[in-house]
């Protein structure tokens, strides 16, 4: 690469490739002194260079623009040129991942490809097991989106410095385990953001349009980051092992990239956008990302469900109406040691119930004593709660 300088208003770059462990190269911009150029050129012999008013971030990678109105556009080209063709490792690797939901699959392909800044899931891929062809995922959206991808570590995304986060289409954090509840709020929150504010060691943050989507893999099927029960952000996939080992599999999905972009760009998309990351939530949604949800769960919690639930239907009834200490004389009936606080924590906190307004008549149950299972109907006086079957269901559990 000849050497080249631009200047962004007034600040003079070098634009460089710098050389990455994997082999590949990726573009940065220096900033490089005026003297600095007069001692490699010769005062009378500064090299030309194009010049900007400013920067700005605008992704596409079909009709893509380096210089937009006169500004320089942080995002980079992606350099595979779509050619009509065959793909069958790309296919047979998307097949592995999304396995019966490969067409939604396709879709996010889609997606990432021809509208880049749509708000997608998080993609979060599980797999206690080896040799699942995680990493292999990872590495290939690299390859088709390259320097518009970025690897972060556990540490790295806690960090506050995060100025290699602007202008990228894709965050990876490979072996995830953002176990806190903080891990999971900044999570969230970015993954619908509109804007983002990026810190530099020794700079003012600066605030920039955001539309990263992020793409984790962990080893920990269970509780690799924290998921609410209500929670739909989450596209989950636990991945299976592959069968076979091909050492030069990656160099294969690469070859076929033009054609696979070729099919995108042919392809009609399967689904519509029925929310702001796209997909209904209901066809993203998998057993593996309950196991998850159920890992996050207030033991508590759980213990009261399956007390709930053994009354509703022992009793064939739609709803339980309860005081707070009238659940837990059933739970220690039951064996369960609970306390009211925990009991009221649940009902408010997680299940956002509220209780009747002031102490009106209810009907609610008792154990009989000795004998598992058995109910019996209790009219009582409080300030009580009331869960419907419905609840139950929403909750995943």
């Amino acid at each position: 690469m000849d050497e080249k300088y631009i200047r962004v208003a007034t600040t003079i770059y070098k634009v460089v490739e710098q050389p990455l462990a994997d082999g590949t190269k990726a573009i940065r911009r220096i900033p490089w002194s005026l003297s600095a150029l007069r001692q490699d050129y010769g005062k009378g012999h500064i090299p030309p260079m194009d010049k900007y008013n400013g920067f700005c971030t605008v992704p596409s990678h079909t009709h893509y623009q380096k210089e937009i109105d006169g500004f320089y556009n942080l995002y980079e080209p992606i350099d595979h040129e779509p050619v009509e063709g065959d793909f069958p490792d790309i296919e047979s690797i998307l097949q592995h991942v999304f396995g019966e939901q490969y067409q939604l699959g396709l879709d996010y392909m889609q997606l990432l490809y021809t509208q880049p800044t749509q708000k997608l899931p998080i993609l979060l891929l599980v797999s206690s097991e080896r040799n699942t062809g995680k990493t292999t995922f990872l590495n290939f959206l690299k390859h088709i989106f390259q320097d518009n991808v970025t690897f972060n570590t556990n540490e790295e995304f806690r960090s506050q410095f995060n100025a290699d986060w602007g202008g990228k289409l894709l965050i990876v954090v490979d072996e995830v385990l953002l176990d806190r509840r903080e891990d999971a709020e900044r999570l969230k929150n970015l993954s619908t953001a509109q804007t983002y504010k990026i810190e530099a060691k020794g700079k003012d943050r600066q605030e920039v349009n955001f539309f990263a989507k992020f793409v984790l893999c962990s080893n920990n099927e269970l509780c690799p980051v924290v998921i609410d029960a209500e929670e739909n952000r989450y596209w989950v996939r636990k991945i299976h092992p592959l069968k076979s080992d091909e050492p030069d599999f990656l160099q294969k999905l690469t070859l076929q990239i033009p054609a696979f972009l070729y099919f995108l760009q042919q392809r009609k998309l399967s689904t519509i956008k029925e929310g702001r990351m796209w997909f209904n939530f209901d066809l993203i949604r998998t057993k593996a990302l309950d196991a998850i949800v159920q890992c996050n769960r207030d033991h508590a919690e759980v213990d009261m469900v399956e007390l709930i639930r053994d009354i509703m239907e022992t009793l064939h009834v739609e709803q339980f109406s309860f005081t707070p200490q009238d659940l837990v004389s059933l739970m220690r009936n039951n064996g369960t040691k609970v306390e009211a606080w925990q009991v009221r924590k649940v009902l408010k906190q997680q299940w956002h119930l509220l209780p009747a307004p002031n102490g009106l008549t209810y009907q609610t149950y008792k154990s009989v004593q000795g004998i598992p299972n058995q109910f019996l109907p209790e009219t009582r006086v409080g300030r009580f709660y009331t869960v419907t079957k419905e609840l139950l269901k929403s909750l995943r559990l």
